[in-house]
């Protein structure tokens, strides 16, 4: 089961455009979102269903950022939860504006810590089991204790096999490249090769067991995906 929005929702993110960094997170992430720079542009552009949340990031134009909270919180019918990207040197801004946020985060970001903080912000939307259960299948995943299980049977795995096997169940049916993996698991300072990432593929596998090691499934010339394509029956 994912842990991303479900298809009709979508985040609103300010200023447009959305820094490549925030853009590239978002993307694999999984999140909808849709730039804008006005609280007019924002309520122009808004869905069906409403917002899920909104993403301002402050680091730029603060002043404009600012701005922008005030006038939506003024919009009592647009209660948005909301995540402020703000540089270090920027803390001090967070006084007297509590009211303005719900959570904040500092720049430059590392992936992995925007997705979390954009989970708890919207446990009301993410389509987890409970706020610390992914389940997909026969596989269950416990977020909290860090512990896994297949079919009831506890998986013994070390700290990296539970976060790379975490992130594929978390985004089911998308490709992956061993690059990508590298980065969102490993982080952009690790300078391991791609043999890192299959030594691990192939001990998930193992671990997994024969009857479901098929979970993972590898892309010719591509990368890794995890449980079926969307294409797939």
């Amino acid at each position: 089961m994912s842990a991303t929005l479900p298809a009709k929702s979508m985040l609103v993110v300010v200023p447009d455009p959305a820094t490549p960094e925030l853009a590239r997170t978002l993307d694999l992430g999984g999140y909808s979102w849709k730039a804008v720079n006005t609280t007019t542009a924002a309520g122009e552009s808004e869905p069906d269903g409403g917002w899920a949340g909104a993403i301002v990031d402050a680091t730029g134009d603060p002043e404009a950022a600012w701005a922008f909270l005030r006038t939506l919180r003024k919009q009592p019918e647009r209660s948005l939860p909301v995540l402020v990207l703000i540089g270090g040197a920027q803390l001090s801004e967070l006084e007297h504006r509590d009211d303005l946020f719900d959570d904040f985060c500092l720049t430059p970001f590392h992936p992995a810590e925007v997705e979390a903080r954009l989970r708890h912000l919207l446990a009301g939307e993410v389509q987890l089991v409970s706020a610390d259960l992914v389940e997909y299948g026969p596989l269950s995943l416990n977020l909290e204790t860090y512990q896994a299980s297949m079919a009831g049977r506890p998986l013994d795995m070390t700290y990296m096999e539970y976060e790379l096997l975490k992130f594929l169940a978390q985004n089911p049916g998308k490709v992956f490249t061993r690059e990508i993996l590298l980065s969102r698991v490993w982080g952009y300072e690790y300078y391991g090769g791609a043999r890192t990432v299959d030594v691990h593929i192939r001990r998930l596998r193992a671990k997994l067991g024969e009857e479901h090691a098929g979970l993972i499934q590898t892309v010719r010339s591509v990368g890794y995906r995890f449980g079926e394509s969307r294409w797939e029956s």
